[in-house]
């Protein structure tokens, strides 16, 4: 569209739990808009948003994608985005570049955790939402029971301004209770005709219709006195209260149609441009000078200082790296040399475009508000903010949820190490809620992420875009090893070979530490008995000797080393005969200190409806869990708790059972504890036979 202003821009998230329909909802709206121009269905694998082939292969989104198309004078920045609570990092910075979000939800299914929790998300950014009711025409669906279930969870604030005609598979369309006209759609062509509200619907229409106007009035001070005063409401004043309310969360609009049959798009795009507030009624954004510090709030105007926030990053094998990024001030053009506040880099900019899944359209210009994409950016990345170099600006980062399940990553092939660390890298910078470390206390490379589902399609990604086959194991517990009581211990070594020897001779005192204080070295030796010069030595013998622990091998943690008595020889004292000594001594001392295991503890939110509350926190006590507390937050209970990692490391597959995949947990380190003697003894046992094998 030539001309297009930032007042014309909408930018729109479509949210749910998985399976309540969105892809098929953004599909339809493509379709009614003519920006394609044959539907495709997700059983088909054909859809434009769902094009990877882990998301065909899946039927169902695993990361969110921008889909832009025309309608009625506005571009339409849609952005479809997964169901699945694996991937709900997509949807945080999905939420970066939107100023509304439709939340799906399936008649048939009705809220579920997902709508909650993903709820939440838009009301801690204060983004302007609505409701669409889908699957209206599957059997045994009921719009009051869900628009029940939705007011329960999410307030009085929601408000239909859609009621059905007909049921089931006799749905046929809605009432427009702002129009107060009844609109038949046409099944598959997404379009509506406009008649009037069917007799038997009336008395309903009128009722809901004095809801949606005492709800709108409620949040502007000069339409309630009119209409308390029993003055006639305009329809202009009810569109202008209603997009005021909407903008301000005071109303959350209820909507309703069927994706699959493409029954509602029109009526659905239509709400979007005459309801739903463009960039520039936004609040301002704000960014800080990194040369002062200083706040700085930015209007979103195409003719201001550059600001764009770079949201999503994908790694194509033959492109290169594409960045898609929301533009908050000014304007983005061809052949732009541009600043990378966040890394401080310059980058160049050749040509920019916009995404509609896998197509890309050349861009002249991509204005304040808008969302586009760049390519070939060397150090860009997700989260960075870009702008001009003499007037720098450093957005807002982007926030994303932790980690919560891990898994070893080993090569199918021998000798892919160094392309398993490149592909890993790339997908780090496709993936920010992916986290990839090498953990040198147990000897494996870790790859974490929100979820096995998470986990398999980033391993599959690696696969299909780098070649790099590789295997997912559970990872080793990284135990660690600790002392109940204070010992002390002398160590000597004494080596005579031709010439020089080696002496060293040293008596510790080792005790236990509180849990959590590491490690602490002190110096008690008077009248020089060792002399300075080697006391560091004896240090670093100790520290190396922590390394591996008498029990099974594990780090020694929380234990204090004093070093109070000794001798050496005037000539064949060392360095690293100290070294050995202390090493010897700490050794000795350890096993005779009543050596204990310690197991990592995590701190588990567990997030599940109320009905599943009762299996989940049985099975957390069957894994050694203590149950801290519990409490309601919506329909969904949260369930806090402190679980051994050792019983955690298959159970984001658990939940998924236990809940029928309608839960959702966070997990943090919390601390370390001793592990119960009878697991103990086996976790010894189990690492002194892989010793063994390893000297055979």
């Amino acid at each position: 569209m030539k001309g297009l202003s930032t007042q014309q821009i909408r930018n729109i998230a479509l949210i749910s739990h998985m399976g309540a329909g969105k892809t098929s909802l953004a599909e339809g709206l493509l379709f009614t808009s003519g920006a394609i121009s044959r539907l495709g269905k997700v059983e088909d694998g054909n859809t434009v948003s769902d094009f990877d082939s882990e998301e065909i292969r899946r039927r169902c989104s695993l990361q969110a994608t921008p889909l832009f198309l025309f309608w009625k004078e506005h571009k339409i920045n849609l952005i479809d985005t997964p169901g699945l609570l694996d991937f709900i990092g997509e949807i945080q910075s999905a939420l970066r570049a939107v100023e509304g979000a439709f939340m799906l939800v399936s008649a048939v299914s009705g809220v579920e955790v997902g709508t909650e929790l993903y709820w939440q998300n838009l009301e801690k950014r204060n983004i302007p939402r609505g409701f669409f009711i889908n699957k209206l025409d599957k059997e045994n669906t009921d719009f009051h029971k869900t628009l029940s279930e939705i007011t329960e969870a999410f307030g009085k604030s929601v408000i239909p301004v859609h009621l059905p005609i007909g049921k089931e598979g006799n749905f046929k369309g809605v009432v427009d209770l702002l129009k107060l006209k009844a609109l038949y759609f046409q099944e598959q062509t997404g379009n509506f005709e406009e008649k009037e509200i069917p007799e038997e619907l009336k008395g309903e229409a009128d009722s809901l219709r004095e809801k949606l106007l005492e709800a709108v009035t409620e949040s502007d001070d000069l339409l309630l006195e009119k209409y308390l005063e029993g003055q006639e409401i305009s329809e202009e004043e009810l569109k202008n209260g209603l997009r005021k309310a909407i903008k301000e969360g005071k109303v959350f609009p209820v909507l309703a149609g069927s994706a699959t049959r493409n029954q509602g798009s029109a009526a659905l795009l239509d709400f979007i441009c005459d309801y739903f507030p463009s960039p520039l009624e936004v609040e301002e954004v704000k960014a800080i000078d990194p040369r002062t510090q200083n706040e700085i709030s930015l209007k979103v105007d195409p003719q201001g200082p550059l600001a764009a926030l770079v949201w999503k990053t994908m790694a194509d094998p033959y492109v290169g790296k594409i960045n898609v990024l929301k533009v908050l001030s000014g304007t983005l053009r061809p052949d732009t040399k541009i600043w990378n506040s966040t890394k401080e880099v310059e980058e160049k900019i050749a040509q920019p475009f916009f995404i509609r899944g896998k197509t890309q359209e050349g861009a002249q210009e991509v204005i304040a508000g808008d969302i586009g994409a760049v390519s070939k950016l060397a150090e860009t990345k997700t989260g960075d903010s870009l702008c001009l170099k003499d007037q720098p600006l450093v957005l807002p980062p982007i926030e994303y949820p932790k980690p919560v399940l891990s898994a070893s990553v080993k090569p199918k092939s021998k000798g892919d190490e160094e392309k398993i660390s490149n592909a890993l890298a790339r997908m780090m910078e496709e993936d920010p809620t992916i986290d990839v470390y090498r953990d040198t206390e147990v000897g494996q490379t870790i790859l974490s992420g929100l979820g096995q589902s998470h986990l398999e399609a980033t391993v599959e990604r690696m696969k299909r875009k780098f070649g790099v086959d590789v295997i997912l194991e559970p990872p080793k517990v990284a135990y660690k090893e600790t002392i109940r009581a204070t010992v002390k211990s002398e160590g000597k070594y004494k080596k005579q070979t031709g010439g020089h020897g080696q002496y060293g001779h040293c008596f510790l005192e080792i005790s236990p530490l509180e849990r959590g204080k590491g490690f602490e070295f002190e110096n008690r030796i008077v009248g020089g008995v060792i002399p300075k010069q080697y006391i560091p030595a004896v240090e670093k013998g100790v520290r190396e000797a922590m390394e591996k622990g008498v029990l099974a091998g594990y780090p020694v943690i929380d234990v204090k080393v004093a070093v109070y008595d000794g001798s050496y020889h005037p000539v064949d004292s060392s360095e690293l005969a100290f070294k050995i000594a202390s090493s010897m001594a700490f050794k000795k001392g350890v096993a005779e200190a009543k050596p204990v295991l310690l197991e990592p503890i995590m701190s588990v939110e567990v997030r599940v409806p109320e009905a599943y509350m009762g299996d989940v926190i049985s099975d957390l006590n069957s894994k050694r869990g203590r149950i801290l507390g519990m409490e309601a937050v919506g329909r969904t209970q949260v369930i806090k708790a402190q679980v051994p990692l050792a019983e955690m490391l298959t159970y984001a597959n658990d939940l998924t059972s236990i809940t029928q995949g309608r839960g959702y947990y966070t997990m943090e380190f919390s601390h370390y504890e001793e592990v119960p003697t009878q697991i103990a003894e086996g976790i010894i046992e189990k690492a002194q036979k892989e010793k063994e094998e390893e000297k055979e």
